[in-house]
């Protein structure tokens, strides 16, 4: 009796301040996982991301058990999906930078590429969350707000590959900068950073320990009232950004991760009650919010899902970064 060996393929998380990577197979399984901090250039230096990133690949593909099919990417962006290029807001020596085309000739396998928020959709929506949902926004909420929806049980990656960007709906008129460069951002108001530098206007300060989101949760379960209003101001703009997700996609959930979603106890409660008051069309009234539950996993299984099941996750594998397509 003969058995077909299980596939692995690569996945790939780059971020701003870490680059990760794991051999997944076809059931969610990861091995192999390895990370390293983004390295940040020297000024006049050449670019140390790539290198890095291509010895990670490197050790990967060597502890594969067999053959790999292809290499899927998840980044942090803004992304490209028909060039195969990235520009992540946080690696300054990667602009319209060829990461798919790169990653296809270093292995000589397909890649598929998607933005990281779009990558942890994608895994829930595989494994986690959202596995029983068809129409469905899952956001990741941390240093950033990113996201990426479902429709009809397949993803909805956009003309580009930034639909569902939910980080970068405004949702204040008249609100604060963003990083993006534009202003009353989700992102903005609901960020870790974003939550702390609030607080810090409104005369908080940590007990011990630098100001962030660690201990702005410990304050506000502290009962600290500016700490709590935080993570009000932060719930409520989540809430906004969803309902206007929800009203612009006819969504019937909402699946929130990532970093700040880890003080669940704190965002959610602000978060619905603020629903019930953003939600009133009647399509909109049963709009659902679940947590995550695959946390930092989402991402590299979201990229595995993306070659495993490409019919459903259609992320990009543009011909120049395809090697079998560039061949037919």
């Amino acid at each position: 009796m003969t058995t077909t060996p299980r596939q692995q393929v690569i996945a790939i998380d780059v971020g701003g301040t870490k680059l990760a990577g794991a051999l997944v197979d076809e059931e969610g399984r990861l091995e192999a996982y390895q990370q390293i901090p983004t390295p940040v250039p020297a000024r006049g230096e050449p670019d140390p991301v790539w290198p890095a990133l291509a010895g990670l690949v490197d050790a990967l593909a060597r502890a594969a058990d067999g053959p790999v099919p292809g290499v899927g990417v998840g980044s942090a962006g803004p992304i490209d999906l028909g060039a195969g290029t990235v520009s992540p807001v946080n690696i300054l020596s990667w602009r319209g930078f060829p990461l798919s085309q790169r990653l296809a000739e270093h292995t000589g396998l397909p890649v598929k590429l998607a933005g990281d928020g779009i990558c942890a959709a994608v895994g829930e929506h595989w494994l986690g969350a959202a596995r029983d949902l068809s129409d469905v926004l899952v956001m990741v909420v941390s240093t950033g707000v990113g996201g990426g929806v479902i429709q009809r049980g397949r993803l909805h990656a956009g003309r580009t590959g930034n639909a569902g960007h939910i980080g970068h709906m405004v949702v204040d008129l008249d609100g604060d900068p963003c990083p993006c460069g534009g202003r009353g951002c989700v992102e903005a108001l609901a960020s870790g950073p974003s939550m702390v530098a609030f607080a810090l206007r409104q005369g908080w300060r940590p007990d011990g320990g630098p100001a962030d989101g660690v201990r702005l949760a410990e304050s506000a379960r502290a009962g600290d009232p500016v700490a709590l209003a935080a993570f009000a101001r932060s719930g409520r703009a989540v809430a906004a950004g969803i309902t206007s997700m929800a009203a612009a996609n006819d969504l019937t959930h909402a699946v929130v991760g990532g970093g700040v979603a880890r003080a669940a106890d704190l965002l959610l409660p602000p978060l619905r009650a603020a629903l019930t008051e953003y939600a009133r069309l009647d399509f909109l009234k049963d709009l659902e919010v679940r947590t995550a539950e695959l946390g930092g996993r989402a991402g590299l299984l979201g990229a595995a899902a993306l070659v495993f099941n490409p019919d459903r996750y259609s992320g990009t594998a543009s011909p120049q970064a395809d090697p079998v397509a560039a061949a037919g």
